[in-house]
């Protein structure tokens, strides 16, 4: 995307991943949820990389990384992935912000891998079971018939599910980029091959575990998330020691687009307090 540009790139068990780096000050890195890309930081980044490093990437099979056929991009290896990055970028104790999956991913990788984080912020995450929206399932149900879809109706699915996840109006032109990736014959692919993987296991690995995370947390969620409810996180927050749980108003599951400002101002808060 020419107004999103990821100029830096990673090879992951061959395959590739597109990332950038921007600001200066303490490490900050940025993980996106599906079916998104790092374009979500798009309203949050350039704000905060005015006191911090900021690092984005875009998942394996999303955005502008690698897409190709019978690649897994499952939340099993995701969690490796942020491993590798956070070596690669030579990391210790970065603040962690995440959204949706890539809450799923920061959690994994702290639980699994050993990741350490300075402090991790959770935005609307998939962390507790029950998760995957009718839509999820009913794709998932009838895969075969849905990656066969005419490229126009497809379009048309992919734009009426992202703006499920907005609690605003948004226009046609602000939701294109979000668009973008999954389309033509790679991109529709992509798309369906991302939910086909789409497995509560990989949450049910940790969620056992979460007493035992290892930094400060706090949890913002969109009040109006028609994907994952509020008492979902209000339940998360319960199973994590001393985690702050802060309700978004007239915000819905993708809170990058309701209320950056929301986001920008709890992060430049948590990140004073924990100075």
């Amino acid at each position: 995307m020419q107004n999103w540009p990821l100029t830096e790139s990673y090879t992951f068990a061959d395959q590739t991943v597109r990332y950038q780096v921007t600001g200066n000050g303490p490490p900050l890195v940025l993980v996106h949820g599906t079916p998104f890309s790092s374009y979500v930081w798009h309203r949050i980044a350039p704000y905060l990389a005015q006191t911090r490093t900021v690092y984005y990437y875009d998942l394996l099979g999303y955005g502008q990384s690698e897409q190709r056929d019978g690649q897994d991009v499952s939340l099993g290896v995701q969690n490796g992935l942020l491993k590798e990055l956070l070596a690669h970028w030579a990391l210790i104790n970065p603040d962690v912000i995440a959204h949706d999956f890539g809450g799923a991913t920061s959690l994994r990788a702290h639980l699994l891998d050993q990741c350490e984080y300075r402090s991790l912020t959770l935005i609307d995450p998939v962390a507790i079971a029950p998760w995957g929206s009718p839509f999820v399932r009913h794709v998932r149900e009838h895969i075969d018939a849905f990656t066969g879809l005419p490229p126009y109706i497809h379009e048309a699915v992919v734009k009426a599910y992202v703006r499920g996840a907005i609690a605003r109006e948004i226009a046609d032109a602000e939701l294109a980029p979000y668009v973008a990736p999954w389309l033509g014959a790679t991109g529709q692919a992509a798309f369906y091959r991302q939910i086909a993987q789409m497995d509560q296991r990989y949450t049910d690995e940790v969620e056992a575990r979460y007493s035992q995370i290892r930094c400060p947390v706090q949890i913002l969620w969109g009040e109006q998330d028609q994907w994952i409810p509020l008492e979902r996180g209000r339940q998360l927050a319960d199973t994590i020691p001393a985690a702050r749980f802060y309700a978004v108003p007239n915000a819905g599951h993708l809170m990058q687009e309701d209320a950056p400002e929301a986001i920008v101002a709890a992060a430049l808060r948590w990140f004073s307090e924990s100075a």
